[in-house]
């Protein structure tokens, strides 16, 4: 029995080694293919935004908000969603959008993790449009943890960041298949490199991006989906003041202080370019792609990277 244990341990330690042995070998041929794929991408027609529907969830601010005045620079008409707090300035994104250059704006307060209310605002986008384009599911929340941790607290994670997103998919669905329309997912770099002390918010990213990669297969090519795999963006979600700990306290720092991070802006203009070019996967930082080659075909490195910047407990003392 040992002696079968040790043969397929072998075996299966050999077959991981020569396959990464090739796969070193065609490296180069591999990243030709991926710069002529890039270099392709700059030369696709771009899809005409004018008078087009967009629906943004969590579009009052950061990367909702930005990509909003995007679309409405193209002259896309636009429906924002936001839940309705004392801070939402959903009305003023959408007086700047208005200015900006959409020709309609309408503007919904709305909690994505209940169903009624997705399924309301994708109604009101038909009633008051009578299409959908794009259906951008933006809207998430993040909150950190330690060991010591009531569960129960995280629920509202995974209802904002993934059902908050497959709601508003399953109602938009019907009406973005009769415009051969476009899903953009914000997803998260997390969801692939799943770094401490994130563990929930990790694990409703990778949901995210296990569950439209498997969308995409029933809808193409008639719904094109996009999957975000962002890194750090300098929107409010990286800093001390958005990002608290299990018990609600403030981080002491910012992410943006000890990372590397890309502008908000920049990230929103690369974002909808991307989309209106049929991008089916957007990496930014363009940086963070090594990072994911490193986590699965390095793990142990990746472990390293990680501790670097999260070291435990332990390393501390």
């Amino acid at each position: 029995m040992y002696a079968a244990y040790f043969n397929s341990k072998f075996t299966n330690g050999l077959v991981y080694y020569v396959f990464l042995f090739i796969l070193l070998l065609i490296s180069p041929f591999l990243f030709i293919w991926e710069f002529i794929t890039t270099l392709r991408s700059c030369f696709r027609p771009i899809e005409k935004m004018s008078g087009k529907v967009v629906l943004i969830t969590g579009a009052s601010s950061g990367l909702g908000e930005l990509m909003a005045y995007e679309y409405a620079k193209r002259g896309a008409c636009l429906v924002i969603v936001a839940i309705k707090e004392p801070q939402s300035r959903l009305e003023q994104v959408a007086d700047n959008a208005r200015k900006l250059g959409s020709p309609d704006v309408l503007f919904v307060f709305a909690d994505v993790s209940k169903v009624d209310e997705c399924r309301m605002f994708v109604d009101d986008t038909i009633k008051h449009f009578g299409r959908l384009d794009h259906l951008v599911c933006n809207a998430g929340i993040a909150n950190l943890y330690s060991t010591n941790i009531d569960v129960t607290k995280f629920l509202p994670v995974m209802d904002v960041n993934f059902w908050g997103s497959v709601y508003a998919t399953h109602f938009a669905m019907p009406h973005l298949m009769r415009t051969n329309g476009k899903i953009v997912v914000n997803a998260s770099s997390a969801g692939i490199l799943h770094p401490p002390k994130g563990g929930f918010y990790n694990a409703s990213k990778a949901a995210l991006i296990s569950f439209y990669e498997s969308l995409r297969f029933e809808v193409s090519p008639t719904v094109t989906i996009t999957i975000l795999t962002l890194g750090f963006i300098e929107t409010n979600l990286i800093t001390a003041k958005y990002l608290t700990s299990a018990a609600g306290a403030p981080l002491r720092k910012d992410f943006s202080s000890v990372l590397p991070t890309m502008g908000a802006e920049a990230c929103a203009i690369a974002i909808v370019d991307g989309v209106c070019k049929g991008a089916t996967s957007i990496t930014e930082p363009r940086f963070m792609k090594a990072l994911y080659l490193m986590k699965f075909f390095f793990p142990e490195l990746h472990r390293f990277y990680l501790s670097m910047f999260f070291p435990s407990k332990s390393q501390k003392n």
